[in-house]
């Protein structure tokens, strides 16, 4: 369900986290706030890395897009995870934070000659490439700073996973990676072997993200690994590394079924080894990436209820003081989410509610009919499994600023991202003299 990690309902009926009252969190760094469980980040990355761990030879790594600050990647490399980045400004992030670069792979379908001059200059451990304009802008670059690069190649095994259409990735008609079924893939693979300054290492391949069928992981590594049987025909070498992607759903609301990671490496390790000993292949290092699954359940977000409208016998609209802002994610992909009364959790839930943002959208709505308690303007409201994409998409559309987040662990709360002031909103805008002295 959605309480995970330190997160429960304590004796006095408030919800707690890291051994903190929702209540006393809000109080101290104020609201709308984003609140990671240390405590549950860290068991969900050594569920998955343990659940691979035990089939060899593996590695478990995190999607920087779903929540890419320092703190973060300081406690993903503690606990023995790659990191997947996929621009220039996580690459940095990700230095500063000071990442092992080896374990740094570098997705995304347009990286321009800045960010991939940055990346071959860092030393990370692969560049996954997207296409064959990547390819050749790639081994220019490398020329140039006289350097040689392992890369792998991103390939679309044409799996059509079954989740929001926004958030697919693994079907033919798609703008990553290169098609399999048409030959542009193996195409792909011959014109990387050629290149001078550039060593394939392996393939890499995404289906999707919020995925609950394991059948779909199985399948694709099935397919992965007669590409690499057809690799060997073709080409004469075996690719050391397969990265089979990820995307493992996670529980938001009522009808989502998370599965263990441990039916999710089952699912995909017993194919790959079955599959290398009918096609006698060499098994490849196995790279996987959980996507959402490590930080979301690690987070959650305080809110303060503000104006309540109620329209007789159609809805009762309950505001607080985020919204889309802070996520974007129902107006984006009608996104589901559970909530609670953070100061009173075990009050009797007696009526609908549609939880409403503060933005100037109509469309800005975090939750649609919801059964809580009777709510009051000052009641606090947490939302569950926001610890990714909320803050990663988070804007300050209506000039709002993006809240801060605190990391708690046993008994203590800090800080891991400021709140904006109204300075920082305007901090790169320039307010021209023949304008100011009008």
């Amino acid at each position: 369900m959605y309480l995970r990690g330190s997160m429960k309902i304590n004796d006095k009926g408030n919800l707690e986290v890291g051994g903190i009252e929702a209540g006393d969190l809000a109080r101290q760094f104020g609201t709308p706030l984003y609140v990671l469980d240390e405590a549950g980040l860290r068991e969900n990355c050594r569920d998955f890395r343990d659940a691979f761990a035990s089939y060899g030879d593996t590695l478990v790594i995190y999607a920087s897009k779903t929540l890419s600050c320092l703190s973060v990647y300081r406690i993903i490399e503690e606990e023995g995870l790659g990191l997947d980045i996929v621009s220039g400004g996580e690459l940095y992030t990700a230095l500063k934070a000071g990442f092992n670069m080896e374990k740094v792979y570098f997705h995304g379908n347009n990286k321009s000659r800045d960010e991939m001059v940055l990346a071959v200059k860092s030393g990370l451990g692969r560049i996954v490439v997207d296409n064959l304009y990547e390819l050749d802008l790639l081994e220019e670059v490398c020329a140039e700073l006289n350097k040689t690069q392992s890369i792998m190649l991103r390939i679309t095994p044409g799996v059509e996973a079954h989740t929001h259409e926004f958030i697919k990735t693994g079907q033919l008609d798609s703008k990553f990676g290169f098609t399999l079924s048409n030959g542009q893939a193996m195409a792909a693979i011959k014109a990387a072997l050629e290149k001078k300054h550039l060593h394939v290492k392996g393939l890499h391949c995404h289906i999707g993200s919020q995925i609950f069928e394991m059948s779909s992981y199985s399948n694709t590594a099935e397919i992965m690994m007669n590409v690499l049987a057809e690799v060997k025909e073709r080409f004469h070498i075996e690719f050391e590394e397969l990265n089979v992607g990820g995307g493992f759903g996670i529980f938001y609301a009522a009808g989502d079924d998370p599965k263990d990671p441990r039916a999710w490496a089952q699912a995909v390790m017993d194919t790959v080894k079955e599959k290398a000993r009918e096609l006698n292949l060499r098994q490849p290092k196995i790279i996987v990436e959980p996507g959402r699954a490590v930080s979301g359940p690690a987070g959650l977000t305080l809110y303060t209820v503000g104006s309540i409208k109620e329209i007789p016998g159609i809805r009762k609209y309950v505001a607080v003081d985020g919204g889309m802002t802070d996520n974007l994610r129902p107006a984006l992909y009608n996104a589901k989410y559970t909530a609670v009364l953070a100061d009173n959790a075990v009050r009797e839930k007696t009526e609908i509610v549609s939880i409403a943002g503060k933005c100037c959208e109509s469309g800005d709505m975090l939750i649609w009919d919801i059964v809580l308690p009777v709510l009051e303007s000052g009641d606090l409201i947490a939302v569950f499994a926001t610890g990714a994409y909320n803050y990663s998409m988070a804007s300050n559309y209506n000039k709002l600023p993006r809240p801060a987040m605190v990391l708690v662990n046993e008994g203590a709360a800090d800080v891991i991202i400021e709140r904006e002031t109204y300075d920082d909103l305007i901090r790169n805008e320039i307010l021209l003299e023949r304008l100011a002295s009008k």
